[in-house]
């Protein structure tokens, strides 16, 4: 699914882990494409998400986000979608591989489930440290490939 762009997010911000991610997220966002929506704020209401069907409990379960043309995402879409509108096209692409989706669609939802107290445990600084690293590295290339000395166009050039 081609994305629309400004994505909503809404996550957990009460979550430290959660937070963490987006935010970094939204900093590496250069485009604007990102949204973030705070869905654990007391009394959190969104027209077009009960429209929809969806609460603040379907939220705070697992994350969801609306593209600009009012289609939702939910759980691992997300991520890769919000990677993907950062620049982070690595880890966009480590979320979609086919391979690996089926594990990350098993595997979110317990991590979403028990956030807090892996945040608690200290995967909110290593997670962090990953993103930045990984978005980094993203900045990295893109300068490398603005400045004519990507891998792609090196490529391109051989014999």
């Amino acid at each position: 699914m081609t994305i629309a762009y400004p994505l909503r997010i809404y996550y957990d911000r009460s979550c430290p882990l959660c937070a963490r991610e987006m935010h970094a997220l939204q900093r590496h966002d250069r485009h604007a494409r990102l949204e973030l929506v705070d869905c654990s704020a007391v009394g959190f209401h969104d027209a077009a998400a009960q429209e929809a069907g969806y609460s603040a409990t379907d939220f705070m379960s697992l994350i969801h986000a609306r593209d600009a043309q009012g289609r939702w995402l939910k759980g691992v879409a997300v991520f890769e979608a919000a990677y993907a509108a950062a620049g982070i096209d690595a880890v966009a692409r480590a979320w979609a591989h086919p391979l690996l989706r089926p594990l990350w669609d098993r595997l979110y939802p317990q991590v979403a489930k028990h956030r807090m107290g892996l945040s608690k445990l200290g995967v909110t600084g290593i997670f962090g440290w990953l993103v930045e690293r990984a978005a980094k590295n993203a900045a990295e290339n893109s300068r490398s490939c603005a400045n004519g000395r990507c891998e792609l166009m090196e490529e391109s050039r051989k014999p």
